[in-house]
């Protein structure tokens, strides 16, 4: 990497703002690296948008005796570089056929390298990891809570990275010192791994993992000066912010590409998966089921600052016009299964559970309130705890099963809700994806308890493909017409207006009974 001027700032250096020439690839393949929490991903995909070839290496997973989560940022550049090399290797496609590339990552990780080298100056800070919560509760930060919140979207919380990124700054040896001669980079994901791949050509991210940073006005589009100043962070080390549908710079790969390809298309994994499902218009809406699950509506040009515990981010940045989404985040929704089936031993398999919710008994009026670590979005209310509401002698297995499943759906239907009343708008579609999809018990009861219809995609790799996407329109190698080729099984609601009220009124009865707010 070329060495320079030590004065040089990051803001200066942001200032080089590559341009694609169209005319300097032909190709008609799109490689998108999705960069998540457990490993890094290549997807291939051809001219008709098909992915045509999968590839991942996983990365360590570096806990310590105090529960700190962290990631080697130089493992996981390395498995970029190997995992795209690998995806065209087995794919047996020449790397001169391949038109950009597009990246879509885990969010709110913090992480900070050096800027002459690029290396990283300590282990990344990951989103899951709580180790920055004495500095939220700091006066002169906790004290801003209400304006973190009206300037960025977010509630003051050590899970976004402005709080990370301050914990590296005052305990990575000289990084203090360094950011001060503005030799020093740190951001998300998106931009250390753009830096890299460009050879310091280009520190930049977009808007929407500018927006989970908790540094960022959502309402200026910049960074904002008193908050990152309430952090210990300059804004003149920050990245420059750009469309998603930006070029973000050339990489070679470390060689592997004869002649330098452009990154056309970055995103945060959700607002990614969130474009992949085509959610494009205000007001579509989607829901990913994972272990946890997140929540999107798209909400337009205009952002909302939500009255019902959601929270507001951008959408993405497409060609000068930023969007924005309303946003809920669940901790326990496929993991609520994965507790039946290896705390409480009652099923071997998350497979077992559609048959015995169809077999439980039918006017069983059992819930589930599964408050394991406290109730999220929309309630917040980190001192609930789980319980289960109205057993009698009859309750069994089935209707365990069967409380889990509609757990799931419960829940969801919170911030669905919550959405509907921040939004002024209805919800009429959900689009979905995720394993327990597959769960047509639970995709029934889901659209019988929104009344809403579920459109379910049958593309797993979603974040991956919205990326791809991105960076495929933004290439000229697809027009909008793309998105036709994702399909969709529908399923609509067949539960009455009255049993859906009675049904729901008894869930927020039994949430009500483990609040303590």
């Amino acid at each position: 990497m070329e060495k320079q001027s030590a004065k040089q700032t990051a803001k200066e250096i942001a200032k080089h703002d590559v341009q694609y020439d169209a005319g300097r690839h032909a190709g008609k393949y799109i490689v998108s690296i999705d960069q998540s929490t457990q490993g890094t991903k290549a997807l291939l995909f051809n001219e008709r948008g098909e992915l045509c070839m999968r590839t991942d290496l996983p990365h360590k997973q570096i806990v310590n005796g105090k529960g700190w989560v962290s990631h080697d940022g130089e493992e996981i550049y390395q498995n970029t570089i190997q995992v795209i090399k690998n995806v065209l290797n087995i794919a047996k496609v020449n790397p001169d056929e391949v038109a950009g590339i597009g990246i879509s990552n885990q969010r709110e990780t913090g992480i900070m390298w050096e800027r002459e080298t690029g290396k990283p100056s300590d282990y990344a800070v990951v989103w899951q990891c709580a180790r920055a919560a004495q500095i939220c509760e700091r006066k002169e930060i906790s004290g801003m809570a209400g304006k973190i919140r009206e300037k960025t979207g977010l509630q003051l919380s050590p899970y976004f990275t402005a709080a990370k990124i301050c914990w590296l700054l005052e305990n990575v040896k000289g990084a203090k010192e360094k950011a001060k001669d503005h030799n020093i980079c740190h951001g998300t994901m998106d931009s250390y791994l753009i830096y890299r791949l460009t050879k310091g050509e280009v520190y930049a991210t977009d808007y929407s993992n500018a927006s989970r940073t908790q540094l960022f006005n959502i309402f200026t589009l910049t960074w904002d000066k008193e908050i990152c100043g309430s952090f210990g962070i300059d804004t003149e080390n920050l990245p420059e912010v750009k469309d998603s549908n930006a070029c973000f710079g050339y990489t070679d790969c470390e060689g592997f590409f004869a002649k330098p390809i452009p990154i056309c298309g970055v995103m945060g994994d959700s607002h990614a998966a969130l474009f992949g499902q085509n959610c494009r218009l205000e007001g579509k809406t989607k829901v990913t089921y994972g272990t946890g699950s997140s929540i999107m509506m798209n909400i337009g040009e205009k952002p909302i600052l939500s009255s019902n515990g959601l929270v507001t981010s951008l959408a993405w940045g497409i060609s000068g016009k930023p969007e924005y989404v309303l946003e809920g985040n669940l901790n326990y929704t496929g993991a609520v299964i994965t507790w039946l089936k290896d705390s409480v031993h009652l099923i071997e398999s998350a497979s077992e559970t559609e048959a015995l919710a169809k077999e439980a008994a039918q006017e069983d009026s059992l819930y589930l309130v599964p408050a394991f670590s406290g109730l999220g979005a929309p309630y917040w209310d980190s001192n609930a705890r789980a319980a289960i509401v109205g057993m009698d002698r009859t309750t069994g297995k089935a209707e365990l099963a069967r409380a889990a499943l509609e757990s799931i759906a419960y829940q969801i239907t919170d911030i669905v809700r919550a959405m509907e009343r921040d939004s002024e708008k209805k919800i009429g579609i959900l689009r979905v994806d995720g394993g327990p999809t597959r769960n047509q018990y639970l995709m029934q009861f889901q659209s019988d308890i929104t009344g809403s219809e579920v459109s379910i995609s049958r593309i797993e790799e979603l974040s991956g493909t919205g990326a791809a996407f991105m960076a495929g329109m933004a290439l000229g190698v697809w027009q909008e017409e793309i998105f036709d080729t994702i399909s969709w099984s529908k399923v609509l609601p067949q539960m009455t207006e009255e049993v859906r009220e009675r049904k729901y009124g008894g869930y927020k009865n039994a949430v009500g009974m483990v609040r303590t707010n």
